[in-house]
């Protein structure tokens, strides 16, 4: 495990939720910009593929139209508003590159620069059909606080907040489309898990209303690094849900509750030797 000094200030973060309107990406990013100067946050997430809504057919039948790529001028109103609130942002997109598309994470910095780009690596069945999974995983450092980025179905493996906590992360913000019903119950269960297996802080932007057919059940929400609820939203409005990050915080529960250090007992690569025996 990469070792790390904990953060030593408190950092205020949002998560946002919206309905995007289909396909209409310069809306939507128009939406994005209120968003992120409403919130009021060092660090805002936004919903999965929140540009284009969840919309892979849509997508497939255009990606140009309403994928985006590095430059496009559609992005501009987001850039315009971290560049006037100072906030770093984290708005989910469908991205094309060299003939590919990705489910993605964009990174906006404080100066209005595309810092960084994540792509999904762990992909839903239906979407392997029009989207290629992402290479590798990716942490961006604010304020001495270390943040995974996950989308979606990412923050259902373990192992995939556990990498990110294990390169030193403090905290993991997802991005995600999660439907009534199933979809509730399965955010529910993954992301405070995700929180206190790795004792990070948990920060979960979903989408509200309709996109793709599916009916987004809301509730964003931030959960502290013991699995607490910190702030959560309700199902179907248009708001967002804020909180400061506390190191102080975060010290006590990683040394009540030892999990990410104790991992290392025994070494990960003997969980997967197992022996089977007949009884």
């Amino acid at each position: 495990m990469t070792s790390n000094s904990l953060p030593t200030t408190g950092l205020r973060v949002a998560a946002a939720q919206a309905c995007p309107v289909r396909g209409d990406v310069a809306a939507n990013a128009a939406t994005a910009a209120e968003l992120i100067r409403e919130a009021g946050a060092r660090v805002v997430v936004l919903p999965e593929k929140f540009l284009s809504g969840y919309e892979p057919d849509l997508i497939g039948s255009d990606p140009t139209r309403y994928a985006v790529a590095a430059g496009d001028a559609r992005l501009d109103p987001i850039a315009e508003a971290c560049r006037e609130s100072g906030s770093v942002a984290v708005v989910g997109a469908a991205t094309h590159e060299d003939g590919a598309l990705f489910i993605s994470s964009l990174v906006f910095g404080a100066s209005g620069d595309l810092v960084a780009r994540y792509d999904k690596q762990f992909l839903f069945r239906s979407e392997r059909e029009l989207f290629q999974p992402g290479r590798a995983g990716c942490t961006i450092e604010v304020d001495g606080w270390r943040l995974g980025l996950g989308i979606c179905y990412d923050c259902g493996f373990p192992e995939h907040a556990r990498a990110a906590a294990r390169a030193g992360a403090d905290a993991y913000l997802v991005s995600a489309l999660f439907s009534v019903g199933n979809g509730f119950h399965e955010s529910r269960t993954w992301l405070p898990a995700r929180a206190l297996d790795n004792t990070v802080y948990v920060v979960l932007s979903n989408h509200v209303g309709t996109t793709g057919g599916w009916n987004a059940c809301g509730g964003s929400a931030i959960w502290g690094p013991d699995g607490r609820v910190v702030a959560q939203a309700g199902p179907d409005e248009t708001t967002i849900v804020g909180a400061v990050l506390d190191p102080a915080r975060l010290a006590r529960v990683r040394a009540a509750e030892p999990l990410l250090e104790d991992f290392s007992r025994p070494e990960p690569s003997a969980l997967r030797d197992r022996v089977i025996v007949k009884a």
